[in-house]
């Protein structure tokens, strides 16, 4: 039964208090007492088995339901304080699309055809899109977030780590569970989850959340909300005991955010209007509807059977779809300037063959096949109504499709050389095909392609692009580690990993500015060498952990953007080489009985080596290796926190707080007016658990002292007539109140 045993001992509390350390609390065996036995063994599933996180040679984290509960994490974007080294943002001008990287690793630009740099994973399906990546915390059994090349394991397009969402398993025990939250900007929250078996061998689940907020700010001059939140979400599932050895699984996901669409706010003075920048920075204007609309939907089946003692096999068999209908003014004047209505569309369906083999001895092995088929597609406008306005405005159109082909190969194998010795090797070989269709037209005239994306809007004025091209690339990508047990509590190890990250097609290509434009962009390589240590010491009341890394990542994959007489252009440039460095820290510390400390520290130094920048309106090249930096990568990150509990008559209250810093962050590829200084987010929550372990009451306060930070932004200057330098902001001070009941 989900009755969850808050003892003092628990790393949960730890972790639920500040989350600056990486951890998944499984209860203890109810025999165990109230006194401190030291921390908790912490299991997960990074190399696709059930271990401890101390005995994996892999950098990773890992957060358990109760924990993020307790804390009042809302969304998979919180956990940025809580990881070394990581950059998990909302994206610029939108709502639920995910900007993620790691040790410098990721995907700026969100559109539609680009391939991640950090992979997204629900129950180990993988998520091709950031559009809807933004998980809301519900219903889930924990979170794991590995850091560096998980190339062999998990794929292609994880060369900066992978993020695994791990929804609750069934059981088969009756549960329910109901949790309501009010809080700032008019915050309602209802999430309410639970299951039950409806026969001896056959079980079902569901969970449905309902969130709600006010705006931070607001259209000034509509009146419309600005950064609210209207977002439903629910997921079913089914699991079907089929006998001993074999078991059936059904899931099923649907997300609908209706949240208005984001404003940005003017970092300058509007030529065209006069507008300075507003003192809030969550208030904007618009010349736009604010509708949004971003759904997702996805299934899938997983089979397992226990072929004997040592064989296991496995098959994932999965589909995902998702629909963008959103809207962006990029001057945010309130006059019409420089504005974007947008379509985004994509489905995919993945299938996974695995096979495992484990003789509980001295060696053990994971691999299989991997087959992944996905269309993207998507079509925006560049509306300019007082361009050009005797002709009636300019309308630019781009879209299209991409159709990627993924086949892939896999294997890892851990053989123990002696009992304190450990060697892995591992490899992938992937094999991707992709097929893109562009077009962009240019119309005299203005209108919304969102609005109506059938209409036939007569004989373009100029024809910019209309190609169709296709690629295919093959890589082996190698991993190699060892790990050396120098005592029970201390594991050292070293490993070799390789990273790849397709190529593709640039779909805002214009050959009229660029004629090579139609020629596909290489894959990104990354090869990265790691040494690390965990310990656990003081009789197991303190866990650290730490790694150095060194990685030599290749033809990064960069979106230039830039303002030309005929518009905008957009070219994909392979950066030339580039090096990564850096360290990564952790601990938790079981102080007394009563009191735990955490922390959390991240270096890094990311510099590029070699970059040519190539003007594609004139042909002249540049070489802008000393003026180009990483995008989203904080040379510093830590955390520092504490989880004090007290015991009662009436029940456990649990007080906790972090303090969660972010060194300088640059925006683009270039410095701009853009970038973000070094801030700190403050939080604390006191939280009541009840004897009985029913009832649950949170206060939970974040961004204490109202720091104002930008997360992204659009970075033209002058532009058609005024420029468009905007920017995007994290959440404001809020405090929430949850109370949850579980029966």
């Amino acid at each position: 039964m989900n009755q969850p045993m808050f003892r003092r001992s628990l790393l949960a509390a730890t972790i639920a208090s500040v989350m600056a350390m990486p951890a998944y609390a499984q209860q203890e065996d109810s025999s165990t007492s109230d006194e401190l036995k030291g921390l908790e063994r912490i299991q997960v599933t990074a190399r696709r088995k059930t271990e401890s996180i101390q005995d994996v040679p892999v950098s990773v984290s890992s957060f358990g339901a109760g924990d993020l509960e307790s804390v009042g994490v809302e969304d998979i974007t919180e956990l940025q304080q809580r990881i070394p080294n990581a950059t998990i943002q909302v994206s610029r001008g939108t709502n639920s699309t995910l900007t993620a990287y790691i040790r410098g690793v990721g995907q700026q630009d969100p559109l539609w055809g680009f391939e991640p740099g950090v992979g997204v994973y629900i129950d180990d399906v993988y998520v091709a899109r950031p559009q809807g990546a933004v998980l809301e915390v519900f219903d889930i059994e924990r979170i794991e977030v590995l850091r560096g090349p998980q190339g062999t394991l998990y794929g292609k397009n994880t060369i900066g780590g992978a993020l695994k969402y791990v929804t609750k398993e069934l059981t088969g025990y009756n549960e329910l569970s109901v949790q309501g939250t009010i809080g700032s900007y008019n915050q309602r929250d209802i999430k309410i989850s639970g299951q039950t078996a409806l026969t001896d061998n056959f079980y079902v689940g569901a969970a449905v959340a309902s969130l709600n907020r006010d705006g931070f700010g607001e259209y000034v001059n509509t009146g419309e909300e600005n950064y609210n939140k209207d977002l439903m979400t629910y997921r079913l599932s089914a699991k079907w005991l089929i006998n001993d050895d074999m078991d059936l699984k059904f899931s099923y996901d649907n997300t609908d955010d209706s949240s208005n669409s984001k404003g940005g706010y003017r970092l300058l003075t509007s030529a065209v209007t006069g507008q300075e920048p507003y003192a809030d920075v969550y208030n904007s204007n618009t010349a736009m509807p604010v509708d949004n609309t971003v759904e997702t939907e996805g299934w899938s089946l997983t089979y397992n059977w226990n072929i004997n003692d040592d064989w296991a096999f496995k098959s994932i068999t999965a589909s995902r779809e998702g629909y963008t209908n959103t809207n962006i003014d990029f001057n945010s004047t309130g006059e019409p300037i420089f504005m974007v209505p947008a379509i985004y569309e994509d489905e995919q369906f993945t299938q996974e063959f695995q096979v495992s083999y484990s003789n509980n001895r001295n060696f053990d092995f994971v691999g299989g096949v991997y087959l992944y088929d996905g269309e993207a597609c998507g079509v925006f406008g560049t509306v300019l109504p007082m361009y050009l306005a005797a002709l009636g405005g300019v309308t630019v159109d781009n879209g299209g499709c991409v159709d990627t082909d993924s086949l892939a190969v896999y294997g890892q194998g851990n053989y123990a050389i002696s009992d304190d010795l450990t060697l892995t090797v591992g490899g992938r070989l992937t094999k991707d095909e992709k097929e893109a269709d562009v077009f962009r037209y240019t119309y005299l005239g203005v209108h919304y392609i969102n609005q109506d994306p059938n209409a036939d809007y007569g004989t373009p004025f100029a024809v910019n692009s209309e190609f169709t091209t296709k690629a295919d690339w093959s890589k082996f990508s190698p991993h190699v580690a060892l790990n050396y047990k120098l005592s029970e509590d201390v594991m050292v190890y070293g490993s070799y990993s390789n990273g790849f990250k397709s190529g593709g097609v640039d779909m805002r290509a214009d050959q009229s500015l660029n004629p090579t434009i139609n020629e596909p962009y290489d894959p990104e390589i990354v090869d990265t060498v790691e040494f690390g240590m965990k310990t656990e010491l003081m009789d197991g009341r303190m866990r650290l952990n730490t790694a150095v890394f060194y990685s030599d990542y290749q033809d990064m994959q960069v979106t230039v953007q830039r303002v030309v007489p005929a518009g905008i252009s957009s070219q994909v440039l392979n950066a030339g080489e580039s090096t990564v460095k850096g360290f990564e820290f952790e601990t938790v510390f079981a102080a007394t009985d009563s009191l735990n400390v955490t922390a959390m520290l991240g270096y890094i130094d990311a510099e590029f080596d070699s970059v040519i920048y190539t003007e594609p309106a004139t042909g002249d090249t540049t070489d802008v290796t000393n003026a180009w930096s990483f995008q989203n990568t904080p040379e510093l990150t830590y955390n520092v926190g504490f989880n004090q509990t007290f015991d009662t008559s009436f029940g456990q209250i649990v007080w906790s707080g972090n303090y969660a810093y972010r060194d300088d962050t640059q925006m683009f590829e270039a410095p701009s007016a853009l970038d973000q200084e070094g801030y700190g987010l403050l939080n604390t929550s006191v939280v009541w658990y009840s004897n009985n372990s029913n009832w649950s009451v949170g206060l939970h306060g974040k961004n204490l002292t109202d720091e104002e930070y930008r997360v992204g932004g659009y970075n033209f200057g002058p532009t058609f007539g005024d420029d468009a330098v905007v920017g995007y902001y994290g959440d404001p001070r809020t405090v929430s109140l949850a109370v949850g009941y579980k029966f």
